[in-house]
């Protein structure tokens, strides 16, 4: 879709469980300007974030708007998995006056970001190339599991995103500790998928399950308070760390395998650049590559953190009014 001045000011959103994210493209080839972030908790809607985000910097009503939400976008009404906003978009657009309102699901929006990531956005884990004109697959943990990825087009149409909800895939072991953790995680949800064990709450329910296989009570820690253990060299804080990556390479080696991801693996989301360099010390990329006779194709895969300082799917909203 060409776009044309009548098409700006655009607002720009990227919505998570915990944090919304928003950002300003006043006119065509201006860029995106003026990020801002609020804590999701601390305001009663997406309207209400949105409206203070505009006031906060005395912004006029955007004609056109994308979302990237933390969430699957199935019709008209919105309620997020990972946190009580609900909305109807058509609501929402009518209420803001604007000509247009784009909800995609944040990873998809993260997805068509990638082609423009900077290497200093970018940090590679282990070996593997790209290879060109090839898919690329995304993962991400954060307060939920997102997974996309980006498919190469042809006929001048631009790369298209993948929109799913990979995140709830059912969860494997490959150790008899894993099959144990899985076991609790089951007992406790019914449903032992990806996310259960993959993102923030995932760690806390890691740690939870570690606790109740040794025998031991189960103190009430958040993600953070675990990962601060785990970089102080706390025992089981540390096995909690270490599951987590090392699922996260299971998921993300089936992933690609799945999407023919040659162009590359790439991990978002807010929890594996917070441990810092601690995924180059653990198994993630020994699971990733651990797929039996594929696991030569596996081991030529580069895997990538993504670690932009500027939330990258802002730029993806941007795109997708473009692209979409």
């Amino acid at each position: 879709m060409a776009s044309s001045n009548d098409t700006f000011p655009r607002l720009l959103g990227d919505i998570g469980g915990t944090n919304a994210r928003f950002a300003w493209v006043s006119a065509p080839g201006a860029g995106i300007a003026e990020p801002a972030s609020y804590r999701c908790a601390e305001h009663a809607s997406l309207q209400d974030a949105m409206r203070h985000y505009l006031d906060e910097h005395a912004l006029g009503a955007p004609r056109w708007c994308a979302i990237g939400i933390a969430n699957p976008v199935v019709g008209d009404l919105v309620r997020m998995t990972n946190h009580d906003w609900q909305f109807s978009i058509e609501a929402v657009r009518a209420e803001f006056g604007m000509e247009r309102l784009l909800v995609i699901n944040d990873f998809t929006a993260l997805a068509l970001a990638l082609p423009a990531l900077r290497p200093v956005d970018l940090r590679q884990v282990g070996p593997g190339a790209p290879a060109a004109h090839a898919p690329l697959g995304l993962i991400g943990p954060g307060t939920g599991l997102g997974v996309s990825g980006l498919l190469p087009a042809q006929g001048g149409r631009g790369a298209i995103p993948i929109n799913g909800e990979g995140g709830h895939v059912t969860l494997a072991g490959a150790t008899a500790l894993e099959d144990a953790v899985i076991a609790r995680l089951r007992e406790r949800f019914g449903h032992a998928s990806a996310e259960r064990a993959v993102s923030g709450p995932g760690l806390v329910n890691l740690h939870a399950a570690l606790c109740e296989l040794d025998g031991a009570a189960v103190e009430a820690l958040d993600a953070a308070a675990i990962s601060a253990r785990a970089q102080a060299g706390e025992a089981r804080a540390v096995q909690a760390v270490e599951l987590l990556f090392a699922f996260l390479g299971t998921v993300a080696g089936n992933l690609a395998l799945s999407l023919g991801a040659r162009g590359g693996m790439y991990i978002g989301g807010g929890i594996v650049p917070r441990l810092g360099d601690a995924i180059d010390r653990s198994a993630f990329r020994e699971r990733f590559e651990a797929k039996g006779r594929f696991a030569d194709y596996l081991r030529g895969i580069p895997t990538f953190v993504v670690q932009a300082s500027t939330s990258p799917a802002l730029l993806g909203a941007a795109r997708a009014l473009e692209d979409l």
